[in-house]
């Protein structure tokens, strides 16, 4: 009976101490639910463990392969209603990316943002918020310009919330990011949320890396600056 006693104490003050951690890292969190707050706790800890068990960590590159459907023939239109022309945006690398409000990696907004400061014109990042995975983002488009605004301080584009996976219903530029016969050479959808397909100044498709590779991480960075 002392031992179970015990055992409650040290997790009660366990679950105490975690929930007083969750209201220390989201202090400046807005209109956040308790799940993303939780969610934005632990981040690094999930990133950590992904990584570890190789859970969403694949990445791809090509060098070569000049896409048979022109990247500069697509377009998105953007949840302020918008449209982004991508023959406009000759000369820059772009960073694409379907994201959501609710997942375990959504705190990797803040590092896109960053990415997106970093590089300047260098580097343009568009985020696709999509709800194809567990139903993440479940939000409307003004929901989520407004949630990633206040709590990540994002300023790139996100486009109207979309279907990113492989159907009929899938996004134009998805289609072309995830079909070997327009991009050139990769057939790899978007694995879970957050996945990141970067096209170089050419308007070729360079790199693919899995949600569990960070837009902080060395990998991604030595992408962008090749």
């Amino acid at each position: 009976m002392k031992k179970l006693k015990r055992f409650g104490l040290v997790l009660l003050f366990l679950i105490a101490s975690f929930v007083v951690y969750v209201e220390i890292v989201n202090r400046n969190s807005v209109n956040m639910t308790y799940r993303q707050k939780i969610l934005k706790a632990i981040y690094p800890a999930f990133m950590w463990i992904t990584r570890v068990t190789g859970t969403n960590s694949e990445k791809l590159a090509n060098k070569d392969n000049v896409p048979p459907v022109p990247f500069s023939t697509l377009q998105v239109k953007l949840n302020n209603g918008d449209s982004l022309d991508f023959s406009t945006l000759q000369g820059r690398k772009i960073l694409l990316v379907n994201t959501a409000s609710d997942c375990g990696y959504t705190h990797q907004y803040e590092d896109l943002q960053a990415l997106s400061v970093a590089y300047g014109q260098k580097l343009l990042v568009i985020g696709f918020p999509a709800n194809d995975f567990k139903e993440q983002e479940k939000g409307t488009d003004e929901e989520i310009g407004a949630f990633c605004k206040k709590n990540y301080g994002v300023t790139f584009p996100l486009a109207q919330k979309a279907v990113v996976i492989k159907s009929a219903a899938q996004h134009p530029v998805f289609q072309w990011l995830s079909d070997s016969a327009k991009n050139g050479w990769n057939s790899k959808a978007p694995s879970w949320n957050f996945s990141k397909y970067l096209v170089n100044e050419k308007g070729i498709l360079t790199h693919y890396f899995d949600p569990s590779i960070s837009p902080a991480s060395e990998e991604v960075k030595a992408a962008i600056n090749e």
